[in-house]
């Protein structure tokens, strides 16, 4: 029998982390990947040895995906800006839909019917909409490791607003990594009345919604992954179908290639990171996605000849120790019932 690893709804929430900009989030595509054949595990890993063969390979899959994922961010921003945001998506969502249909075929129209609380869907489906088109919004104008800092911290907000809209328990050592990483946030934004601008302010605005995207997606984790995935993107497609015609430019063929490219990609980059859960325990792999960092700063000086100045990295890097410890308590918390 095929194991799916029970530790997977545990761990979406820090795997929303790399996927902000792609239109698919990670708990909607984990079980709609077929397992390669002659990989299936009967039981769960029981080594999380760093040595180990299986782990190395967990590690080079997540590298690998984020890599993708960093790779993607900035075609896309090379993309918006040649074409608007609502071009952009709507040809990008199209292309990914159209290579995703054999897993919405396989699942046949009767998941979709039967879709539970079909309101906190069309909420999902209109927060993804808006995150996805202020990133792109926000990174056609700012540097892109500037954006990918600001959506570092989403995992931060998804901490503080869990207490409110989930009901559940945070202690004081969480809630003191939630106020470090809001100071994070704010170096990051370096907020004056010269540096506080609308991409800015977009791009903050965008992290906060992704935090409530990833949140109702936790209260929706009882629904067919395929269901969450499909409608996302269908969300998406008929919201940039609405922006699309303002500004439309017909594509050059160079550039469809580019986007066909990014569709075939971002697939890949999302079974890397299922392959990565299934070879390795998520608190082995989990912290390597902080790497997109690196990947938005190296893209960003290379392609764009951007290079981030001492508050974004200072910044980034105090998002990325509250975020690693936020994940760390939580891991803590579950082994002990009880605790908060």
């Amino acid at each position: 029998m095929r194991w799916r690893d029970p530790r997977l709804p545990q761990v979406l929430t820090f795997a929303h982390i790399l996927i902000p900009q792609t239109g698919i989030h990670f708990s909607a595509i984990c079980a709609s990947f077929p397992v390669p054949a002659g990989t299936e595990m009967t039981t769960p890993p029981t080594t999380t040895t760093a040595g180990h063969p299986a782990v190395l390979a967990g590690i080079l899959f997540m590298l690998v995906a984020v890599f993708l994922f960093g790779f993607n961010s900035a075609a896309g921003k090379w993309l918006v800006a040649k074409y608007s945001v609502g071009e952009f998506l709507l040809l990008r969502s199209t292309m990914t839909l159209i290579l995703l249909l054999p897993l919405i075929w396989r699942a046949g129209w009767r998941v979709f019917a039967n879709a539970p609380r079909p309101g906190l869907q069309l909420l999902r489906v209109v927060l993804s909409s808006l995150e996805i088109a202020m990133f792109f919004w926000a990174v056609g104008y700012m540097p892109l490791a500037d954006t990918t800092t600001f959506y570092l911290a989403g995992p931060i907000y998804v901490t503080a607003l869990s207490v409110l809209l989930l009901g559940e328990r945070v202690g004081w050592r969480r809630w003191t990594a939630v106020l470090v990483g809001f100071c994070g946030v704010v170096i990051a934004l370096r907020p004056s009345a010269a540096s506080v601008t609308l991409p800015a302010l977009i791009a903050l605005g965008g992290s906060m919604i992704y935090a409530l995207l990833m949140i109702t997606t936790r209260a929706l984790r009882e629904t067919d992954q395929t269901v969450l995935m499909t409608t996302q993107l269908l969300g998406i497609l008929l919201f940039a179908a609405v922006m699309a015609p303002f500004g439309w430019v017909a594509p050059a063929l160079p550039d469809l290639m580019l986007l066909a490219g990014i569709a075939v990609l971002q697939v890949v980059s999302l079974f890397c990171s299922v392959r990565s859960l299934q070879l390795a325990d998520a608190s082995v792999v989990a912290p390597y996605q902080y790497s997109l960092i690196l990947w938005s700063v190296l893209f960003g000086w290379q392609v764009f000849n951007e290079v981030p100045d001492a508050y974004t990295m200072i910044g980034a890097a105090i998002i990325v120790a509250a975020g690693l410890y936020i994940f760390w308590r939580e891991r803590a918390v579950r082994s002990v019932p009880g605790r908060a």
